[in-house]
């Protein structure tokens, strides 16, 4: 027996118990990088994690799931993948193919496409490729099929998001619309009772109120695609008050006051929100908050980029949370993920970008 000592005497302490893990070994494969063996092994445990016993999680039919399926009813769609020149990039485009979602069109460097589906093992002989110089041009190749109506979606592959995006908002041959692009996170947390939208924390760096107001919209559109009627908006800031030291506040309840003169629509909003507000319905009782978004949000509003891509990350790698992800605004819907996320994650935004290219979608049964 180990003693303690504590003010007033020496309190026993029991033995240490050595740590017994109770999450099945992640098998040794010894021709498999070292940081990918890791990054499985961390996945592996957050996504197998016990959660308290008074978490009362309701055990449901994944959301992903039933869009899938509802967004592989409506047919596939010829989508441009923009240079597609890995492993991932590639293999989410054919499990897209497979699933029904898209017919893809891979946009890049031939040689390179070629050498990382040989690399990988995958056959894309049935693609279409349209052969470009660099990831560069192979963007701009991507834009181009849009404007000719040769595709219907766009999906990022290995380059990065602003490389592009400046295609897609370029001015004289982009793909811009009245409407300001942004990029909305869709989250299935295994502690929240539904899938969580989550914008921008891609795109837009510090938006203004215009800015926000077309964020916002945005948002709204895809829960519509997605089958939610009313979407329950909380724009979030770090307190519940309106306070003229905190900008975010009072950009949001100027944007509740659009909502109620219908410069926004389609959505119930409320705000300024705490986060833990916006996703509690016992914090936002304490607080004496009485709205029917406090605790019950569909779509969460951060006030800026870092805010929502740090949030959006943290429910991923600590909450394990699935993710996908899609841009709005532009001609047509782009599957927008990081290049480090999961192919899961890349053929749930290709589900998202099917959804909002069909001017109907409900869920399933």
């Amino acid at each position: 027996m180990v003693r303690g000592v504590v003010m007033g005497g020496i309190l026993p302490m029991p033995e240490r118990v050595p740590h017994v893990s109770t999450h099945a070994p992640v098998p040794f494969d010894p021709d498999q990088d070292r940081s990918t063996r890791n990054t499985q092994d961390v996945r592996t445990r957050m996504r197998t994690a016990a959660l308290p016993a008074d978490a009362h999680v309701e055990h449901r039919t994944s959301s992903f799931d039933a869009l899938l399926k509802t967004a592989a009813a409506l047919g596939p769609i010829p989508v441009a993948v923009v240079h597609p020149c890995d492993a991932p990039s590639l293999q989410a485009a054919l499990e897209a193919a497979d699933s029904g979602l898209i017919r893809p069109i891979l946009v890049g460097p031939q040689a390179k496409i070629l050498r990382a589906a040989e690399s990988a093992g995958l056959d894309i002989a049935d693609c279409r490729i349209e052969n470009t110089a660099h990831s560069h041009a192979a963007a701009t190749r991507a834009v181009s099929l849009v404007r000719a109506g040769e595709v219907a979606a766009l999906m990022k592959g290995a380059l990065h998001t602003d490389e592009l995006m400046a295609e897609v908002v370029d001015h004289e041959h982009g793909l811009r619309t009245e409407r300001r692009v942004s990029h909305v996170f869709a989250l299935e947390v295994p502690r929240y009772p539904k899938l969580l939208l989550l914008t921008d924390g891609a795109l837009n760096i510090a938006p203004d109120l215009l800015d926000k107001r077309d964020i916002v919209q945005n948002a709204i559109d895809l829960a519509h695609a997605l089958g939610i009627a009313t979407p329950q908006v909380a724009i979030l800031s770090a307190v519940e008050t309106v306070n003229p030291r905190i900008a975010s506040t009072v950009d949001a309840a100027a944007l509740c006051k659009m909502r109620d003169r219908g410069q926004i629509t389609g959505g119930a909003l409320e705000g300024p929100l705490a986060f833990d507000n916006a996703v509690s319905v016992a914090a936002a009782a304490i607080k004496g908050i009485e709205s029917p978004v406090a605790g019950n949000a569909d779509i969460l509003v951060a006030p800026d980029l870092m805010t929502g891509n740090m949030l959006a990350k943290q429910m991923v790698y600590l909450a394990g949370a699935a993710s996908a992800g899609v841009v709005l605004g532009a001609r047509v819907p782009i599957a927008l993920a990081s290049r480090a996320d999961t192919v899961h994650a890349r053929v749930m935004s290709c589900v998202l970008a099917r959804l909002l290219a069909h001017p109907v979608a409900t869920l399933p049964s």
